[in-house]
């Protein structure tokens, strides 16, 4: 498997030289930036990766990440990549059931990825990787960070490689894996102007695949779904930042600000502005 070797390269090609970077939630997250409520690792395996992020001192700072470096991003911090570089990332999303695996390749000057490959697998709460995710979220906040950094990395990796080796029984069901990985690029990029074409395409899939998988698999139709994640990134930010009701419309994808507030509004029973109020 792909994602197997890559894991394995990445464990043997360590050195000492090579960055950790964490990112941080101190500041507000700029628009168009990545911002979830689990935590992701990205690992550069070629090129230049340039992001928009906290340093180690909580300064918005563009950080360069090159090849063998990684960057941590705890649950709810934020990193803005600039992708407009050669480079190649991968980068493993944490989710609560789900472990998710995307490798993109990118060409400066050149709209989109050259190639992409996903996977995921579904994963079990209880285990040691809870601990390791943890352990490593909590460092981002502490002063001192080596060598504690490089030993969580490695276990962090070492587990990543150990389920793909040997998933869980129910990651066999691939509908579901395709299902959950699907559900993962959508609580990544709800900000963006996700529609059911551009999803299904990015999967290699058809659009009437898609909606089908959603009422076969989920509770909800895709719509729905897509839906349900942005209002709750929304009552985040609504609790979080003082921004705009038009900002964080748009932060969480929708084009229209009363259309934003309709929607909440039906979904949750107050308005934005109310719900703001009430916290």
């Amino acid at each position: 498997m792909v994602f197997q070797d890559l894991i394995c390269s990445v464990l043997n090609e360590r050195e000492p030289f090579h960055n950790i970077w964490f990112a941080g939630d101190f500041h507000t997250p700029p628009e168009c930036s990545y911002q979830v409520n689990f935590p992701r690792l990205e690992l550069v395996l070629d090129g230049e990766y340039i992001n928009e992020m906290e340093d180690h001192q909580r300064k918005v700072s563009q950080i360069v990440a090159k090849a063998g470096d990684a960057i941590f991003i705890p649950p709810n911090c934020w990193n803005k990549p600039d992708w407009d570089t050669d480079c190649s990332v991968l980068s493993i999303l944490f989710g609560r059931r789900q472990l998710g695996l995307s490798l993109v390749s990118k060409r400066k000057g050149e709209q989109g990825f050259y190639d992409i490959q996903k996977h995921s697998l579904q994963t079990r709460s209880g285990f040691a990787i809870d601990n390791i995710l943890e352990a490593l979220s909590s460092l981002a906040r502490e002063n001192i960070k080596k060598p504690m950094d490089e030993l969580l990395l490695q276990a962090l990796l070492q587990y990543c490689k150990t389920m793909l080796e040997a998933p869980a029984e129910a990651s066999h069901n691939r509908v579901q894996d395709l299902y959950q990985g699907i559900c993962i690029y959508i609580q990544e990029n709800f900000h963006r102007q996700i529609t059911r074409d551009s999803i299904a395409s990015r999967f290699s899939i058809s659009s009437n695949h898609l909606s089908r998988l959603f009422r076969q698999q989920g509770h909800m139709t895709l719509a729905d779904y897509i839906t349900w994640v942005r209002i709750d990134r929304a009552k985040f930010m609504l609790k979080k930042y003082n921004f705009k009701l038009n900002e964080v419309s748009v932060r969480c994808g929708f084009k229209d600000v009363n259309y934003f507030c309709r929607v909440f509004k039906n979904r949750t029973g107050r308005t934005p502005s109310d719900y703001r109020g009430s916290i």
